[in-house]
């Protein structure tokens, strides 16, 4: 009976022993050929997959924040013996790189977070048109990956007479209850874009698009509205100035498309007459200005409209002048009866001479009906 057992129990212990060795060779320690970890430290189940209750243990420091490092297969293993962790399957391994992540806060992020959290207070404007300056530059700053949270203000300090700033931040650290910490200081100024002239400009250059470019200035040094690029070419300024100068809008005037004293063309404007004469203009002005022209000829002085370069124009009826009501019964004027021709010679010698006023062109151009009244009854 107990031999019974015993062989029986023998047969068990033979038939479990091939799967538990199976078992093993599945939960076999392997190696990793690359890593990547978040910590300060490297632990021994960074390196191998099934490390067991060994996955804890640090076996090396960890490259710094955001590099990659480079290990021999002989200096893991060397390590891992040491730390009673052997029988390591490496296959055809030669080498593990370690990567440690990190999370990179470049200095154009540091530079937003420090215009958001002045943005609309001190005095100052929108955070996009506030420039930042560190004390120290900052080209990027790299923390550990676990800092997830966004940049939050706590504490911020402005001289809005210097510009100067003094600003702590918190950062929510996911393996840490306590937030990271980061301050800052600088100088924060509000600057605005403007037109600024790349050469020294007189007083009757027309500005072209190569006179101007396009920065970004402190506020402080533009009063007044600044000016746009598109709107300065193609307009005068007020006064010389020199290369550097940010514009102004105050600063430019459309260009005189007639000076003083200079020779113009008048040109007299109705509906179906167009006559020009040669003039003198009395006083300068741009596109659209009212000018005083004297008329060569007639030795008046007229009024008109800047219309383009070294050209006055002055405008006649927009419309002709309503006839005088006749009465059907006795008017000489029959239906099929041609209006009279206007006078035209005598016309252009008349505005030519004596330049005529609106209703007086107007009425040159309408033929006079002849009208009778019949004696009443």
């Amino acid at each position: 009976m107990i031999r019974t057992a015993l062989a029986t129990l023998s047969a068990l212990v033979a038939l479990a022993l091939p799967a538990a060795a199976a078992d093993d060779f599945i939960a076999s320690p392997t190696l990793r050929a690359n890593i990547t970890v978040t910590s300060d430290v490297v632990r021994v189940g960074d390196l191998i997959d099934n490390a067991g209750s060994a996955a804890l243990i640090p076996v090396y420091r960890s490259p710094d924040l955001g590099t990659t490092g480079t290990l021999t297969i002989g200096q893991v293993l060397s390590v891992l013996r040491a730390k009673q962790v052997i029988g390591v399957m490496t296959g055809d391994i030669k080498e593990v790189q370690v990567t440690r992540l990190a999370r990179t806060l470049a200095s154009k992020d540091l530079e937003t977070a420090v215009a958001s959290a002045l943005e609309r207070r001190f005095g100052l404007g929108d955070a996009a048109n506030i420039t930042v300056t560190f004390d120290r530059g900052v080209a990027e700053m790299r923390l550990d990956a676990s800092n997830t949270g966004a940049l939050q203000p706590v504490a911020t300090r402005y001289d809005a007479r210097s510009g100067r700033f003094d600003i702590a931040f918190e950062i929510a650290n996911d393996a840490n209850p306590a937030p990271t910490k980061l301050r800052f200081s600088g100088t924060a100024i509000e600057t605005v874009e403007v037109a600024v002239l790349t050469r020294d400009i007189d007083r009757t250059d027309t500005l072209k698009a190569s006179d101007v470019t396009l920065e970004r200035r402190p506020k402080a040094e533009v009063t007044g509205e600044p000016a746009s690029r598109e709107r300065s070419v193609g307009m005068q300024l007020r006064r010389a100035m020199r290369a550097g100068t940010p514009l102004r809008a105050a600063d430019m005037v459309k260009p005189d498309f007639v000076v003083r004293d200079q020779a113009v063309t008048v040109i007299f404007q109705a509906p179906g007459l167009y006559l020009t004469t040669r003039g003198k203009a009395i006083e300068s002005g741009a596109e659209g200005d009212t000018v005083s022209v004297l008329n060569l000829q007639s030795k008046r002085t007229l009024t008109g409209t800047v219309t383009g370069r070294g050209q006055v124009t002055i405008q006649g009826a927009s419309q002709s002048a309503p006839m005088a009501p006749a009465v059907d019964q006795t008017s000489s004027l029959k239906r099929d009866e041609a209006p009279a021709p206007v006078d035209t010679a005598a016309l252009l010698r008349n505005l030519v001479q004596a330049p005529a006023s609106p209703a007086q062109i107007a009425e040159a151009q309408i033929p006079q009906a002849r009208v009778s009244q019949a004696q009443a009854k």
